[in-house]
């Protein structure tokens, strides 16, 4: 057994009970299954006996078929309510660690992949495995106790009428196999392409502001029109495959039915079959085809879910690429001295290197300004900080500590991040603040909000820290989701702060007030400023200059622009715009 079936087969643990209920419910229904038609049987012999009792002993029947088509009922409302709350609750579990595992995944995986596709994996792929584990084992049990209880009832009828009805079954598997791996390539590439609607979709309507401005629905609806297309494409196959696939079993099962009739009705003319065991003969004969529907079922069942479980797994296998090592230890306390020792970063293999030997020390408390052109790793750098991507060469150090050797949660505890493209959640302005510190009370919210210049305009809000300020913020100005962020940094209060050009996207008011706010956070704290506007990191302690060389200058301003190089020339061409 394989590692992705031992994962499959795991889920079925912590339901392990309810599982051998459900089993023991299909084992039940599959016995009455079976002895239906000889109860039918010993009733149509009556007749034909006409025996002094017989009309009691059929009321006697009657009555014990009533009792089982009762127990049939219960049973089976026991395997479609308990047994379907079984997958679900499955369906939830593989939800959880998909969606668990995603967090552990690096911003390099997030790279690489669209959010659409993604999330496909984690809705429309879970909801087909649980059905399969459901009505996966049900339907091999009940089909395996039906065929043989059936086919050895048939023979003990009639061994020439069992035969010829046995001879349709290998026909049947081997037509059957035959359309169900044609389904399972539709079905894998009608997952693949619902994945990639599911990325237009949220392509689209993220950017619904861009769109809508530049006038571009039709070039939006085109695109998804495309991908819509090619996924009408891969259903059109997988339909025509079932389509073959059931209408053959079907027309096979009717051939068998007929024969049965014509060699049946045969052998009654010939005095070596009467005709209550013609009528049973035929009864056992729909259940002896009841196994290959079911099985036709349970091979479209298995195709949908299996290849719903081996795109779970194809993200479940991917390794986080940046995780604790085994002897990792937990960052207590920092004082923030942070070391950059002959770091080289690029992000992938054959791709040119981002950051090249580079050396830098950020003093405790420090205020350091990250300047130079756009694409010389002024953002990389501080995201190599928190472990966001991973150094290629080198190593960087905390307090002296290399940050490969810290448990991440414990060393991005310390840090705290401002961005320029500032991600707000849905929710009130409350939630969103208290996201720097779960478990906050409301008095420290708003003593955050208040340092960050915040109150204010979220006292001015239809109902002040408790408006919901929709999706990513929408409702919001740039400049006030800004200040959430920092009010949200404000509550985290860590001892090692990055600014990410916070305030390169505002006008002049709103980056007036958050910069005051920016200034109040960083006090007695190492601060990491990435700037655009160059003008708002005059006061740094020191500002180092980036470009494709690695750290070209460093100094305060006023050293730098005596120095009359790179970062002179920055000041000087901003100063003219």
């Amino acid at each position: 057994m394989n590692s992705r079936s031992k994962k499959f087969l795991s889920y079925y643990k912590p339901y392990l009970g309810l599982f051998c209920k459900d089993l023991a419910c299909a084992l039940i229904v599959s016995a009455i299954t079976l002895a239906i038609p000889l109860c039918i049987r010993f009733i149509t012999k009556n007749l034909e006996a006409h025996t002094p009792d017989m009309l009691s002993q059929i009321y006697m029947m009657g009555g014990f078929l009533l009792a089982l088509i009762a127990v049939y009922v219960a049973c089976h409302a026991f395997i479609d309510y308990r047994g379907h709350m079984m997958g679900a609750l499955m369906e939830r579990d593989m939800r959880n660690e998909l969606f668990e595992h995603y967090q552990k995944l690096s911003f390099k995986f997030y790279d690489e992949h669209r959010t659409g596709q993604l999330m496909t994996r984690i809705s429309n792929d879970s909801f087909d495995l649980a059905e399969l584990y459901h009505h996966g084992p049900e339907d091999i049990v009940i089909s395996l106790l039906n065929f043989i209880g059936a086919f050895v009832i048939l023979m003990n009828i009639n061994v020439k009428l069992a035969l010829i009805a046995l001879l349709f079954l290998p026909i049947m598997g081997i037509y059957g196999f035959y359309f169900s791996k044609k389904m399972h390539t539709a079905l894998r590439n009608s997952r693949d392409r619902i994945g990639d609607i599911n990325a237009q979709v949220e392509d689209t309507l993220s950017g619904i502001r861009v769109v809508q401005s530049f006038t571009n629905e039709e070039i939006e609806k085109k695109k998804f029109s495309y991908e819509n297309n090619r996924f009408l494409e891969s259903r059109r196959a997988g339909y025509k495959s079932e389509a073959y696939f059931y209408e053959g079993l079907i027309t096979l099962t009717q051939l068998m039915t007929i024969t049965v009739v014509i060699f049946g009705a045969v052998s009654i003319v010939k005095g070596s079959l009467d005709l209550a065991d013609l009528i049973t003969f035929l009864l056992y004969s729909v259940i002896l085809i009841e196994p290959v529907r079911r099985l036709g079922n349970f091979t479209r069942l298995y195709q949908e879910g299996i290849t719903g479980f081996n795109r779970f797994m194809e993200i479940l296998e991917v390794e986080p690429d940046i995780q604790d090592s085994a002897d990792a230890t937990e960052l207590t306390e920092t004082r923030g001295n942070i070391e950059f020792k002959n770091v080289s970063f690029k992000y992938k293999e054959g791709y040119d290197h981002v950051l090249k030997n580079l050396s830098l020390n950020i003093k405790v408390g420090e205020y350091v300004a990250l300047v130079g052109p756009s694409g010389v790793g002024k953002t990389t750098l501080c995201s190599l900080i928190p472990r966001f991507y991973e150094v290629s060469k080198g190593e960087i150090l905390l307090d002296g500590k290399n940050i490969n050797g810290l448990r991440l949660r414990s060393l991005r505890k310390h840090i705290g991040l401002v961005q320029q493209d500032v991600y707000l959640f849905a929710g009130t302005v409350l939630d969103n603040i208290r996201y720097g510190k779960p478990g906050a009370s409301d008095e420290e919210i708003i003593t955050a909000a208040k340092k960050a210049n915040a109150h204010d305009f979220i006292m001015a809000l239809p109902h002040g820290y408790a408006t919901d300020i929709g999706q990513r913020g929408v409702k919001l100005s740039g400049g006030q989701k800004q200040r959430l962020s920092v009010a949200r940094v404000f509550l985290k209060d860590p001892p090692i702060i990055i600014f990410d050009e916070a305030t390169s996207a505002l006008d002049n008011e709103s980056e007036k007030a958050v910069q005051e706010s920016l200034e109040k956070l960083i006090l007695n704290r190492t601060t990491l400023v990435i700037a655009h506007r160059l003008s708002t990191v005059r006061n740094a302690q020191r500002i180092i200059v980036l470009t494709d060389n690695g750290i070209d200058e460093q100094g305060t301003h006023e050293e730098l622009i005596a120095l009359n190089g790179v970062y002179a020339n920055l000041y000087n061409m901003q100063l003219r715009i």
